[in-house]
């Protein structure tokens, strides 16, 4: 029953994501690029890129050591870009924080979630028809470490896609990257609008903050039965 409800959610997402390759396939034109991976998961960006761009290299980052297990199966794949995969949490500054791994493995965060929100109500109901088990299985303190230090482990001074899906700490990645911002081409991140993630900032925030860095929105795509969005930011420098 997991299974089926995981490959709904999938096939559903196909038509989504194609509306994002597209537009970047019209940008890059088959050019060799340059990806930054953060929230890799169990590696769906190594697999979509990997099929529909010419890539130079990925750095893939995921904060959970359960989802982290999954990823490294990538490492014994002769891929023919260069692939590094790092089970490190990024944020805005280095400290340690709280982390929480839940059942949904996707939807694991560095953010509280308000169990008492409508939205995470009528998630949990649909959640407990498949999964057995509490909505948080775990919390465990984990260091922080920002994109501004990580920029040595990339070959190239120019990054073309800063790619973000962090479950609510996508502006803490954002501002994590400092000045370095600049060698940034395209940030792509989601954000969610539902009130079950307790963000300390809003979606304003993050646009100002990219407006300031002469970052232009390109892309606004509702993803499917979520209150989330997906964008892509372009440096305009």
């Amino acid at each position: 029953m997991i299974f089926i409800f995981k490959f709904l959610i999938y096939f559903i997402d196909i038509a989504h994501k194609k509306k994002i390759i597209q537009h970047f396939k019209k940008i890059f034109n088959n050019k060799p690029i340059n990806v930054i991976d953060v929230g890799a998961h169990k590696g769906e960006t190594i697999k979509l890129f990997s099929k529909n761009f010419n890539l130079k290299s990925i750095v893939s980052y995921e904060a959970s050591k359960k989802n982290f297990l999954f990823l490294k199966k990538f490492e014994n794949i002769n891929f023919d870009f260069e692939l590094k995969i790092k089970n490190i949490a990024l944020g805005s500054v280095e400290k340690k924080m709280d982390f929480f791994q839940t059942s949904e493995s996707s939807s694991s965060t560095f953010c509280k979630i308000d169990f008492n929100s409508k939205y995470y109500k009528r998630k949990k109901k649909i959640l407990d028809f498949f999964y057995n088990q509490d909505y948080i299985l775990n919390k465990e303190s984990i260091q922080l470490h920002t994109l501004y230090n990580e920029f040595k482990e990339f070959n190239s001074n120019k990054i073309d896609i800063l790619k973000i899906d962090t479950e609510g700490f996508e502006f803490d990645v954002i501002k994590g990257t400092k000045e370095k911002i600049a060698s940034i081409k395209y940030i792509y991140f989601e954000h969610h609008f539902d009130l079950m993630i307790i963000k300390d900032y809003k979606f304003s925030e993050i646009h100002d903050y990219l407006t300031k860095y002469n970052f232009k929105k390109m892309i606004k795509i509702k993803m499917p039965l979520r209150k989330t969005f997906e964008y892509i930011y372009e440096n305009q420098s």
